[in-house]
């Protein structure tokens, strides 16, 4: 309708009618028609622009929508996504609308362009999820693997490599990689390269601490002769941009983060700012690894301290005593005192005793240095095979008992069964060595605790118990220290686990392991090669 107003004393004027035309060509949205094969009818510039198209290419190009079988569905289906690659690398997602036309195999398409917020999603949630991984995953291997895959995912790169220094910082490893081939001789053929004159950005990173970017490397790098004892790796899948962003931890480089764009894809700001991101991430686990092993390696130091003392302990005095008892018979023979049959029948006895004694030590302590030989079995059948040792060589009664559900335990990280091994082991030394017990039960099960479920290890002995109750909220919980019982607690951390420390009502001391399952994925730490 036309509409008069006032715009000064005396005069009118008339708006401007706007046509149904005229707002179809306008609007900010692409409207478009498909037919029953879902190509374009017609669509207005807004549509054509974001598919790609000129307007001499509409009628009769396919569309990125496809034509729905059931009419009255689609209408009910309400919004809905799709990919559209006009062009290699140029990847778009459109959230569309499908509304019938009535009396014609036709459908009226409304849709708006979707990429940037959907890829920011897919960041956002890609950089929680490595956090995630990071604080969850006891592998490096399997944290960084992840990782690559989920950053060439996230951007539908052509690959990632992430690479990480060793310990005496004068090779790489590559440990997470998406994309590319595998080769175990990756880092050598790279110091070929290197040796042949090829630039090396990675290094460059690296060094400098500063992310690179390099527009056309791919091109650049088929063509450097320097780069030949690599070109083949790098050669599938095809890419172009290259980007290397250094993994700091601490304000030191610990690895490398290498991104392999797709033929079409440009590096922007918001693309550093996600990898950046997940390198962060990346050198955060690195990091957690690093301590991790340090952590063992101390363990390690006075696990070896703690069986020197057994062995003076025990096995050296006994030792003695058999040296002491075997020479008494050869003073006896150098006064001219022959010993007689009962004399000799006496020594032997007891050094066939005292050997029994050192052999059930010395395999107890064999037992403790090897856990993961004696883990390969199975948690359940390790755990026996301790029982009937410590029996065996202390004297003392020592039950377990498995529940039906430990079945599960046979399929569990081979870490985590030789921490879990260990503080059992460690439980039962403390209970051998101070408790002054009678009687000793070991228990080990797969229980649920709420919608998961969770591996818990228990020792219990009637001995003294422990010396002062603790402040815990939980009457029965004692307060224990020393070196032992710290590291029992750091190995249950390791897992997000907890070791628990009571006296019970009825006497004694119980060590009580809670471990939530599943913890983490085993991996295999390969080489791969961009």
């Amino acid at each position: 309708m036309d509409a008069a107003r006032p715009t000064d004393v005396g005069t009118t004027t008339t708006a401007p009618v706007i046509s149904p035309g005229d707002l179809v060509r306008h609007a900010p949205d692409g409207l478009a028609v498909i037919d029953a094969e879902a190509r374009f009818v017609e669509a207005n510039p807004a549509a054509v622009a974001l598919c790609g198209l000129t307007p001499d290419q509409v009628a009769g190009a396919p569309s990125p929508f496809p034509a729905p079988d059931d009419a009255s569905a689609a209408a009910k289906a309400g919004e809905l996504t799709v990919a559209w690659e006009p062009a290699p690398g140029q990847r778009r997602e459109f959230a569309y609308v499908l509304s019938p036309v009535p009396g014609h195999q036709r459908w009226v398409v409304s849709f708006r362009d979707v990429t940037l917020s959907r890829l920011r999603e897919r960041r956002l949630a890609a950089i929680a999820k490595a956090a995630s991984d990071v604080a969850s995953k006891r592998s490096l291997v399997g944290t960084l693997e992840a990782l690559a895959q989920e950053v060439a995912r996230t951007n539908a790169l052509a690959g990632v490599q992430v690479l990480t220094v060793n310990s005496t910082g004068d090779r790489l490893h590559v440990i997470g990689a998406s994309g590319f081939g595998r080769a175990a001789d990756f880092f050598d053929k790279l110091m070929e390269c290197r040796a042949l004159g090829a630039r090396m950005m990675m290094l460059e990173a690296l060094e400098t601490r500063q992310p690179i970017v390099a527009a056309n490397r791919y091109d650049a790098v088929m063509r450097d002769p320097a780069w030949a004892p690599l070109k083949q790796l790098m050669r599938h899948p095809r890419w172009d941009w290259f980007v290397s962003v250094p993994l700091l931890a601490r304000g030191e480089p610990v690895g490398i983060l290498n991104a392999f764009f797709a033929p079409g894809q440009v590096v922007g700001d918001t693309e550093l700012e996600f990898l950046l991101a997940m390198a962060e991430q990346a050198a955060m686990a690195v990091d957690h690894a690093a301590l991790l092993e340090w952590e063992r390696d101390v363990a390690r130091r006075e696990e070896r301290q703690k069986l020197a003392r057994d062995l003076h302990d025990s096995v050296v005095q006994q030792v003695f005593s058999m040296m002491m008892q075997a020479r008494s018979l050869g003073v006896l023979v150098a006064r001219g005192l022959p010993p007689t049959p009962e004399k000799v029948a006496q020594v032997a006895d007891d050094l066939s005793s005292s050997a029994e004694d050192v052999l059930a030590d010395l395999r107890g302590m064999v037992v403790e240095l090897r856990p993961a030989a004696a883990t390969a079995g199975g948690l359940a059948p390790a755990v026996r095979s301790l029982v009937d040792t410590t029996a065996a060589r202390t004297g003392i009664p020592v039950s377990l008992a498995v529940e039906d559900d430990a079945a599960e335990l046979a399929t569990l990280d081979a870490a985590l069964l030789e921490d879990v091994y260990r503080i059992v082991a460690e439980a039962l030394h403390n209970s051998v060595k101070h408790a002054d017990a009678g009687r000793i039960h070991v228990r080990v099960a797969v229980a649920p605790h709420g919608r998961r479920r969770r591996l818990v290890a228990e020792v219990v002995d009637d001995g003294r118990g422990l010396a002062a109750p603790s402040d815990a909220a939980d009457a029965g919980e004692c307060a224990s220290s020393g070196f032992g019982m710290t590291v029992m607690r750091e190995r249950a951390a390791r897992w997000g686990g907890a070791v628990r420390v009571r006296q019970p009502a009825a006497g004694g001391t119980s060590v009580f392991l809670s471990l939530p399952l599943p913890t983490s994925l085993p991996a295999t730490d390969e080489e791969v090669a961009p």
